[in-house]
């Protein structure tokens, strides 16, 4: 990469730490909630260059658009990428997963327009490195998003066992993995390590500090924000890609 590419490249990834900052202190709270929206009204909506700029193509090549990713959802070519980076213990990932990424799966991923992509970004602990890791081997058998479903399937105490390599491997039966001598053995593989790696610097290197903490295209989202705040974000995205070709 050319020194200028590379200053290019620290120069976005400082101004999506700003805005991940800003989102974080103008739109959620502590818990997750925003300030200000205790009547039930979505948080406003913040105003990022992505709104009115050409697309950020930096931000866009994050989307890896692999053909088979096992944990990825839609078509390579859709117009829109959401990559969401998350955390299986996290609470409000497992909101999100509940509340918002169904209606999107329905709306925008089945249509072409939307191509969701996890990222894992464990940190609460031994349970959620477990639980990323567990992700990874049901991936490996074509499970990843049957696994997801049950472990977010309800609310779960942090750290409380629920997420202890027996249970993940019960977990995984249920969700389909046929080779649970199979799953046992990626689960704990370095390859999975290295998996999982890969997305938390990818995260840290963007400023993600906290769970769930998005992209959409080229503007971040942060927290289990209502569904319309992700759906106005496709759409404008949407609307962006068209107008500039993509």
């Amino acid at each position: 990469m050319s020194s200028t590419s590379t200053r290019r490249r620290r120069g976005v990834l400082a101004t999506v730490a700003v805005l991940v900052l800003a989102l974080a202190l103008g739109l959620v709270s502590a818990l997750g909630g925003a300030p200000g929206s205790g009547d039930g009204k979505p948080a406003a909506r913040v105003e990022t260059p992505g709104d009115t700029a050409p697309p950020d193509e930096d931000l866009l090549a994050l989307a890896r658009r692999d053909d088979g990713d096992p944990k990825a959802l839609g078509s390579p070519d859709a117009p829109v990428v959401l990559i969401e980076y998350a955390d299986f213990q996290c609470p409000f990932c497992g909101k999100f997963a509940r509340d918002t990424e169904p209606e999107l799966i329905e709306k925008y991923v089945e249509s072409g327009v939307l191509r969701i992509e996890w990222r894992d970004f464990p940190i609460f602990g031994e349970e959620s490195e477990n639980a990323a890791r567990a992700g990874y081997a049901a991936g490996r058998q074509g499970r990843f998003w049957e696994f997801h479903k049950l472990a977010f399937g309800e609310e779960r105490k942090t750290n409380s066992g629920h997420f202890a390599e027996d249970e993940l491997v019960e977990m995984a039966g249920e969700a389909g993995v046929e080779d649970l001598g199979k799953f046992r053995s990626d689960m704990e593989s370095d390859a999975a390590g290295k998996a999982i790696e890969r997305d938390s610097r990818e995260g840290y290197e963007l400023g993600v500090t906290s769970t769930p903490a998005f992209l959409v295209n080229d503007r971040p989202i942060l927290g289990a924000q209502p569904t319309e705040v992700f759906t106005d974000a496709v759409e404008d995205a949407k609307k962006a890609a068209e107008a500039h070709g993509k």
